[in-house]
């Protein structure tokens, strides 16, 4: 039996943390100072880790790379925003609020790599696919929310600002100094990837206790988190046969067809519990990562299977 990936369970006990011990007052005027220090490092870090080579050398493969975007950036909205019109009172306003936020993030880099490697597909695109996705991100998700979610003041002088600031500075000064620190953060990839985790936990913690301290689990019955896993399983059901679909239809090679799958199916939990907390009010912000965070455990589960299944397709046809 395979174990429980101790990050997926370290996330779970950041939520019941902040159920039963959220921080207030004082504490939390530390923790967001803390908070947003640590999101800093993390993109800096980003920024050293990721090649720019990579994406480069596979960008010619550009009809893979547009559909992972078109999906990362136009599907998932447009999947979102349908199922919103077509069961409103599924979901209340705030939860459906995490939907359309979830909808409009990048792909994730590490877990898209990690699985199209354990499914022998095309990891060099995988790597820029998702590469790309996230840099992208940092420039379309908050225009997508603003769009998506018709609300005032998501895209504002001030988000630009605190975006600038928060996430693409220290990402392009990582990028900067990518020669001279990548050796460095290479011997080092644990530290960091411990760092990085780290920082993700401490934002959902905080995050969750605004949302406690408004009354979250008052207002999320067990129907309504019953309802919202049932979405995000849809979500992810729909993309990963809409992917599929069009991998056959275009007549991807296999190895291509995985890292159409495993990049356009999956949203970036590193990306959007920073961006949240820089979009969105501390009090809103912990709504807002819900889905975001049960979306992130179901898509590692399922796109694992569909890795494993590969694995075994690939190894036969050798």
């Amino acid at each position: 039996m395979r174990k429980i990936d101790p990050f997926l369970s370290a996330l779970i006990c950041s939520v019941l943390l902040a159920s039963f011990l959220p921080c207030k007052g004082n504490v939390t005027t530390v923790l967001e100072y803390v908070t947003d220090a640590c999101i800093m490092v993390m993109f800096f870090m980003q920024g050293i880790k990721l090649e720019r080579r990579a994406i480069l050398e596979n960008m010619r493969n550009w009809k893979l790379q547009g559909l992972v975007m078109a999906c990362t950036f136009l599907l998932f909205p447009v999947l979102g925003l349908c199922l919103h019109a077509m069961l409103p009172g599924l979901l209340d306003s705030h939860t459906w609020l995490g939907i359309l936020f979830l909808c409009c993030l990048p792909s994730t880099v590490q877990s898209s790599i990690a699985l199209t490697s354990l499914a022998n597909g095309n990891v060099a695109a995988s790597i820029c696919a998702a590469t790309l996705s996230n840099i992208a991100g940092i420039f379309i998700t908050p225009v997508l929310v603003s769009v998506v979610l018709h609300t005032q003041g998501v895209w504002s002088a001030q988000a630009v600002i605190d975006i600038a600031v928060q996430l693409l500075l220290p990402f392009v000064a990582g990028q900067l100094l990518q020669p001279v620190l990548h050796k460095w953060a290479h011997r080092n990839k644990k530290i960091i990837s411990i760092t990085d985790r780290s920082s993700i936990l401490l934002v959902v913690y905080t995050a969750f206790s605004h949302a406690v301290v408004e009354g979250i689990w008052a207002h999320l019955s067990l129907k309504e988190m019953g309802a919202l896993v049932l979405i995000d399983c849809s979500l992810l059901g729909l993309v990963l046969c809409i992917t599929l679909l069009l991998g056959k239809a275009l007549g991807f090679p296999s190895k291509d067809e995985v890292s159409l799958i495993l990049c356009g199916s999956k949203k970036s939990l590193a990306s959007g519990v920073p961006m949240a907390n820089v979009l969105f009010p501390a009090t809103t912000a912990g709504f807002v990562i819900l889905p975001l965070i049960l979306y992130h455990q179901i898509q590692l589960f399922v796109c694992t299977l569909i890795a494993r299944h590969y694995h075994t397709k690939h190894s036969s046809d050798v």
